[in-house]
């Protein structure tokens, strides 16, 4: 019971975030909901904005992930119409807006892996990608995506 283990945890599912260009939130293909890469928005608004490691903390960009994972599910959402139809965390890509030297991405992907892990439990844990790159849309300092298989 996904929603349920959400509002224990006091976090509010928003709605997806709007398509910032020509794309969607998600799609289904069979049994696999893919996500578009998801920023760290709340209410419109970036949480963070920056490089890791030069004006966001690598605290602030854990948070982010964790923020930008959220975004995720409610993309999955509002294809499948309920969470509680994932069956299972497949992937999850965290592309982290790094400073020149900043190697701590793993620890920033870690928001998003141990937030999915607190919520889904076993079938939380994934494959995982952290990816450091030198820009992300609207200066977002980590963007997020995911596969995860839901029941038929």
């Amino acid at each position: 019971m996904v929603e349920e283990k959400l509002k224990e945890l006091g976090i509010e599912l928003q709605e997806p975030p709007k398509p910032l260009a020509a794309y969607i939130p998600a799609k289904r293909i069979d049994n696999l909901v893919y996500t578009a890469g998801q920023l760290p928005l709340k209410n419109g608004k970036l949480l963070h904005t920056g490089k890791v490691g030069y004006e966001v903390t690598e605290e602030d960009a854990v948070e982010c992930a964790k923020l930008s994972a959220l975004n995720c599910l409610a993309a999955i959402k509002s294809v499948i119409g309920s969470l509680n139809k994932i069956e299972s965390i497949v992937k999850v890509t965290v592309f982290v807006s790094s400073a020149v030297g900043y190697t701590g991405q793993p620890k920033v992907a870690n928001g998003a892996s141990e937030f999915l892990s607190s919520v889904f439990g076993e079938s939380g844990k994934h494959v995982r990608s952290a990816v450091g790159v030198s820009e992300l849309p609207m200066n977002a300092p980590v963007e997020v995506e995911m596969i995860v298989k839901v029941a038929q």
